[in-house]
C-alpha cells in the first residue's frame, strides 16, 4: 500500500477482504482497487523492490508478492459495453465508478491501509443485516452478466438473513431461464460453493420458491431434508459435504446418479461416491441387532456407513440413526487374513471361481460376527473345496 502510495494516489482494499474483515471473518483473496495504470503500478512496484506480475495486465490487474502473499490490484474501471462474462471497460479516477460495475453492494466496500471505510453504494449496511442487494437495477446486472443469478444465491447462503431483497429474488426468479446459457462448469462451481456454506438451506429453499432451482437442479425435491441434515452435521460435528447434500435431496436411482454426475461433470472419484450414496447397496439399519450392525458396518466401511447414517436420519427422523453414528465410532473389526492365493494352493485353478469361493469363505467369516480367525477360516475353505 505504501509502494502505490508514492505516486500520490491512494490505494483502498476492496471487495472480500473488506467485507469478510468487518465480519471478523478469515480473509483468503486479497484484492486492492487504484486510480494507477496498470503499466504505473508494475513501476510503482518494482521500484519498491516487490515482486509484480502481468496476471491480468490486459483487463487492469497486477499480481504484487509481498512476504510470499499475493495481492491483486486492479485499475480503477468504469464498463463501457458489456459481454456476458467480459466487458469493455475504460480506467477512471472515479471511486463511484468503479463501485457501480460490481454486482453487489456488500462487494462494493473499500478501506484503506488504517482501516477507515469507504461505502458508497450502501453495502455496510446491507452487510449487518444480512441483507444481499444487487448494485443499481437487479435486472441489467443479471442482464450483463446471468453468471451473477446464481451468485446471488451463494452470496445469500453466507452472508444473508431473512427476509430477502424482494427486487433481487423478482428479477432472479423472471430470468432464471438465462441460467441455461451459462456453461456446466461455471454452474456446477457456483452450487458447489454454495452449498458448503455453513447452512445453504435458506438459499437452496428460495431457489425452490421462485422457481430457480429446476434450472439447477430439477432433482432436488426434498429440501425440506437440507435443513435436518445441516442440523445434524453441526451436532455430530461432521464436516459438510456437498455430495452428502445433494444426496438427501433426491431420489435416484444408480443410473439416474450417475447422469446428473455426468452432466456437471463431477471427477471420477466424486462420481462414484455420489452413486453410492444415492442407491447404496445396502442401508444402516437402526433397528438392527449389535450383531447385524456390525456386518454392515464392515461390508460398507466406515466411511460410507457413516454418510449413509447421516443420511438416514435426515431423511427418517423418526428412528435412533445416532446411536449407529456412536456405535461405529467403537466398532473394531479384525482383518479378514484369507486370500486368492490360499485357495489356489490348495488345488484351484485362477479363475472367477477363486473369487467366489473366498466370497464364500468371507461371508461365513461374517455371518460368524468375526470370530473366526485364519486356521478357522482355512479349515473352512478346505471344507467347502473338499
Amino acid at each position: 500500500m505504501n509502494a502505490l502510495s508514492v505516486g500520490g494516489h491512494k490505494a483502498l482494499f476492496v471487495g472480500g477482504c473488506v467485507r469478510d474483515a468487518l465480519l471478523k471473518r478469515p480473509v483468503k483473496e486479497l484484492d486492492i482497487a487504484t486510480p494507477e495504470t496498470p503499466e504505473r503500478v508494475l513501476t510503482l512496484l518494482e521500484s519498491a523492490g516487490l515482486k509484480a506480475i502481468k496476471t491480468g495486465i490486459e483487463h487492469g490487474t497486477v499480481t504484487a508478492i509481498c512476504d510470499g502473499i499475493s495481492f491483486q490490484i486492479t485499475t480503477l474501471r468504469q464498463d463501457i459495453e458489456t459481454f456476458g462474462r467480459y466487458a469493455r471497460v475504460k480506467y477512471t479516477h472515479n471511486w463511484a465508478k468503479d463501485a457501480a460495475r460490481r454486482d453487489l453492494t456488500l462487494n462494493a466496500l473499500y478501506c484503506d491501509i488504517k482501516g477507515n471505510v469507504f461505502d458508497p453504494l450502501g453495502g455496510l449496511s446491507d452487510l449487518k443485516a444480512g441483507r444481499i442487494r444487487f448494485v443499481g437495477d437487479a435486472q441489467v446486472r443479471i442482464k450483463e452478466d446471468q453468471l451473477r443469478l446464481l451468485r446471488y444465491f451463494r452470496f445469500y447462503a453466507y452472508y444473508g438473513r431473512l427476509p430477502a431483497d424482494e427486487k433481487a429474488l423478482t428479477a432472479c426468479s423472471q430470468m432464471a431461464s438465462r441460467i441455461e446459457k451459462l456453461s456446466v462448469e461455471r454452474v456446477w462451481n457456483e452450487l458447489s460453493r454454495l452449498l458448503l456454506a455453513p447452512n445453504p438451506a435458506s438459499a437452496v429453499t428460495l431457489m425452490q420458491k421462485h422457481a430457480i432451482l429446476p434450472y439447477l437442479l430439477p432433482e432436488a425435491i426434498h429440501c425440506d431434508i437440507l435443513d435436518r441434515l445441516v442440523k445434524l452435521e453441526k451436532q455430530t460435528k461432521t464436516v459438510p459435504n456437498y455430495l452428502r447434500r445433494i444426496a438427501v435431496m433426491v431420489s435416484l436411482s444408480r443410473e439416474e446418479a450417475c447422469l446428473l454426475t455426468k452432466r456437471f461433470k463431477f471427477s471420477k472419484l466424486d462420481r462414484k461416491r455420489f452413486c453410492i450414496l444415492c442407491d447404496p447397496p445396502e442401508w444402516p439399519n437402526p433397528k438392527a441387532n449389535l450383531r447385524q450392525s456390525r456386518a454392515s458396518f464392515y461390508r460398507l466401511g466406515k466411511e460410507l456407513f457413516t454418510e449413509l447414517v447421516l443420511i438416514g436420519a435426515a431423511k427418517f427422523p423418526n428412528d435412533d440413526w445416532l446411536a449407529l453414528l456412536d456405535l461405529s465410532k467403537k466398532l473394531s473389526i479384525p482383518a479378514f487374513t484369507v486370500d486368492g492365493s490360499d485357495i489356489v494352493s490348495m488345488g484351484i485353478p485362477v479363475g472367477p471361481q477363486v473369487g467366489k469361493i473366498l466370497q464364500d469363505v468371507e461371508n461365513w467369516w461374517i455371518n460368524g460376527d468375526f470370530k473366526a480367525d485364519r486356521d478357522d477360516c482355512l479349515n473352512y475353505l478346505q471344507s467347502i473345496i473338499t
